[in-house]
């Protein structure tokens, strides 16, 4: 007969009923997936108001700032001090950091102690003691006599307004040194150091803990782009898109964002989660109602506390252990379509500290040399004032009958007498041709009340083996295209008047009779140079022998830019043209051709200003990269101006510099693509569409992996759109100050005080890149300030305008017919 034993009973009651209370009491302490997501979805609408310029103030989590604007790429190098400082005691570090290739750290440091009654004590207390560990630490090493750069680890709340500015929000941890809070603590440091006046150094980042722990793991790991501390203290930061951070001006690139956690349910959203517990301890620390203490120290400090009513029984490597297989299962958890790998930091404070500032020297260092090449590629007012003068000059040397053949500008008459009036009426053919694609059109005139231009086309190729064959292949290629065009029209026996505009440099004795003087363009078929285009063309028709046609006028696209603004406003009396190549025309004063016998009223020249430059007027604003696209073009030598400002060759430029900053290691981390080598490749069209302000950094990087360059960073992607822009700029303003000569010579020719006139411009540089207009007409203003030009876009210049020039000569030799 078995007997039990009472005090045992009732000792295992008593176990069983403190085990419930404790199993209850834990049980308020267990979260439920769904409850944290609820919690993350209220950290991110935290983190959007921290963000926000408006809302910041508000905010818990505060979002700061830290400047610091890329991770390490491996290729820092140098000697650095650290001073890590973010509790009773602090780090002087010595950090020798070895890249390309060694990837190493070594370090040497020493731990000083900061007495309680300093950390109490005044500000200048404290920041004294810290300047004497320093002194000590560097007469230790022998270095006193070297002037360093130091990184600064601060692991209390700061405001940053540089990198090497932080002004202390409020201490934490236990400090509590008076004059500091408010205060910029780098400038407190350095009021200290410059006190004692036995050493220097220089101060070049101040970062928190947290900041530090992801670049030293960003050294070892590139994918690392967020840091987390969880200790004494918790906080994380990461790599926020400028375009996010509404508390600084700026859009380009990232900048690591310190999120000071901690603070996150100050304003009562974590209430619900509390327990009393967590109450209890908040009122009993330093800052009650501040740091809602969930994490940390006081999570260590809780479960001492609660020991006699459960054994833990685990050491603290194992509770770190745990803890982190915990944080990595729920973080997985809760974000399945973020693939998230941890990496723990060695000596975060001190060696990321010391990383901070050897990236910061990297960037400087990378970014003075960068600057210095794009330095070659920027203009002074003074060198555009020049640029200005020289063209002055060669448009009156290619007027003057004397110099003209010298003239690199040879301001060619058009005959082109008169702009629109209105009163043109009729039908026209025109032919466009300016390009690898032409185009034929029926171009009807309407005047009177209703007046009106329509238009119907249609558009041909011209295979590269006839742009650069024989000049009969093309011109009959050209006819076969007119005869199907009139076929498809139903005027198979039509004989109208026709308008060729003819995007080449030309030398016109006649309205209808334009000598070839070279090529441009990518053509080169043989036999067309030095002849009469309307000639050739007029043979090809007799040879085919189905129709004729009644030529009227042949005219480069700048002249049809010109008159078809001039038939909306009457002020148009300039004509501009930048898209692949680049010209300009205007109404000349007939006394001032020399190469026409006539000296009454005006005639439209034709500028042909791409070649300015080809007598070396440019020759001390061309860079090294000018140099090698005018040695690969077509026509070395040539066309220098164009090469400079059109959209045939700036993507080139742009890719040359591309490849000497990659080959300099200043750019994709010194790997070239073989995609980025080939001639051509980086097309003009994604300058404007790198350029564009609504363009997302990731759509840059999207561009860039077009042209293999799939390792591209975000900063990389800040870098290629600062070349693009720097490019962009100088042919804007080298477009404008051609243009401030021509419109000063209009006001000059005139004798006017002030001039207002209308440019009538086309082409898809201008049109479509987003702040090349501006940038020319800003330009025009300052270098022409007696001038007020309005710009007009041309709608279908080459084709349109040339049925309006044919429209314009019938209506004169009517009138004159009268």
């Amino acid at each position: 007969m078995s007997t039990s034993n009472p005090l045992a009973n009732y000792s295992t009651e008593l176990h069983d009923d403190q085990a419930d209370k404790v199993d209850k009491y834990l049980h308020n302490l267990q979260l439920s997936d769904k409850t944290l997501m609820d919690v993350s979805l209220r950290f991110r609408r935290e983190m959007d108001k921290g963000l926000c310029r408006d809302t910041n103030p508000t905010a818990a989590v505060k979002m700061l700032p830290t400047f610091v604007r890329s991770t390490p790429d491996g290729t820092e190098q140098g000697q650095f001090l650290a001073l890590d400082l973010g509790g009773s005691n602090f780090r002087v570090l010595l950090v020798k950091v070895m890249g390309n290739g060694e990837q190493k750290v070594e370090m040497e440091s020493q731990i000083y102690d900061i007495p309680e009654h300093i950390m109490r004590g005044s500000g200048s207390e404290f920041f004294d003691h810290i300047a004497a560990c320093l002194a000590n630490y560097l007469d230790k090493m022998g270095m006193k006599d070297k002037k360093l750069p130091l990184g600064f680890t601060f692991s209390f709340p700061c405001q940053q307004t540089k990198l090497d500015e932080a002004v202390l929000m409020s201490w934490t941890k236990g400090f509590r040194s008076s004059g500091v809070e408010g205060q910029d603590v780098v400038s407190l440091l350095r009021k200290s150091i410059k006190k004692r006046g036995d050493f220097d150094i220089d101060i070049v980042s101040v970062v928190n803990d947290t900041v530090g722990t992801m670049m030293t793991c960003g050294f070892d790991d590139r994918h690392c782009e967020v840091g987390l501390i969880v200790g004494t203290g918790t906080n994380a930061c990461y790599m926020e898109q400028m375009r996010n951070i509404g508390v600084l001006d700026g859009d380009e690139g990232r900048m690591c964002v310190n999120t000071e956690w901690g603070a996150f349910g100050d304003d009562g959203a974590l209430e619900d989660l509390r327990t009393d517990i967590d109450r209890e301890l908040d009122a009993g620390s330093f800052n009650p109602g501040k740091q809602l203490k969930l994490f940390g120290y006081h999570v260590y400090k809780r479960k001492r506390n609660n020991r006699r009513q459960k054994p833990w029984g685990l050491n603290q490597m194992c509770v770190f252990s745990r803890f982190s297989r915990r944080l990595n299962k729920m973080v997985r958890r809760l974000v399945p379509d973020c693939d998230v790998r941890f990496l723990q930091s060695q000596d975060g404070s001190g060696k990321g500290a010391a990383m901070v500032t050897a990236v910061a020297f990297r960037l400087a260092n990378q970014n003075a040399d960068r600057q210095h090449i794009l330095d070659t590629l920027r203009l002074s007012r003074e060198q555009l004032l020049e640029v200005k003068r020289r063209f002055s000059e060669e448009m009156t040397r290619g007027l003057s009958k004397q110099t003209h053949k010298q003239a690199s500008i040879k301001m060619l008459p058009t005959y082109v007498r008169s702009t629109p009036d209105g009163s043109e009426h009729g039908d026209f053919l025109a032919l466009d041709l300016g390009g690898s694609s032409f185009r034929v059109l029926l171009v009807r005139v309407r005047s009177g009340t209703k007046r009106s231009v329509d238009m119907q086309q249609k558009i041909y190729s011209i295979p590269q083996e006839i742009m650069q064959g024989t000049g009969e292949e093309l011109f009959n290629h050209i006819v076969d295209c007119i005869a199907d065009f009139l076929e498809y029209m139903g005027m198979k026996g039509a004989s109208l008047p026709l308008g060729f505009t003819f995007s080449f440099p030309c030398d016109q004795t006649k309205l209808d009779e334009g000598i070839l003087l070279k090529w441009t363009k990518g053509f080169k078929a043989s036999g067309c140079e030095g002849k009469d285009v309307v000639a050739l063309l007029k043979e090809a028709v007799r040879s085919r022998g189905e129709f004729d046609l009644n030529f009227v006028a042949v005219v480069n696209d700048t002249v049809g830019t010109m008159m078809t603004c001039g038939y909306e406003d009457p002020k148009c009396e300039v004509g501009l043209i930048v898209g692949t190549g680049t010209n300009a025309c205007y109404m000349e004063e007939m006394h001032n051709i020399e190469l026409v016998e006539d000296d009454n009223g005006r005639m439209c020249v034709n500028v042909e200003w791409g070649a300015f430059g080809e007598n070396g007027e440019l020759e001390e604003f061309c860079t090294e990269f000018d140099r090698l696209v005018d040695a690969c073009s077509n026509y070395p030598g040539k066309q220098r101006y164009e090469k400079m400002i059109s959209g045939m060759y700036l993507g080139e430029i742009v890719r040359n510099v591309l490849l000497d900053f990659t080959a300099k290691g200043l750019l994709f981390r010194g790997k070239v693509s073989e995609r980025l080598k080939t001639r051509g490749i980086f097309e003009t069209k994604f300058l404007s569409q790198i350029e564009s302000d609504r363009l997302a950094m990731r759509q840059v990087r999207s561009i860039l992996q077009h042209l293999g360059l799939t390792g591209s960073t975000c900063d990389d992607s800040v870098l290629v759109k600062e070349v693009c822009s720097v490019v962009a700029r100088r042919a804007a303003q080298l477009s404008g100050a051609g243009l401030a000569a021509v419109v000063d010579k209009i006001r000059q020719n005139r004798n006017l005080n002030q001039l207002s006139i209308t440019v009538g411009v086309d082409g898809t540089l201008y049109k479509t890149h987003p702040h090349f207009s501006a940038i020319m007409q800003e330009t025009l203003r300052d270098l022409a300030p007696q001038c007020e030009v309005t710009f007009l876009k041309s709608e279908d210049g080459s084709g349109k305008g040339a049925a309006l020039i044919t429209a314009v000569a019938c209506r004169v030799k009517n009138e004159g017919q009268q």
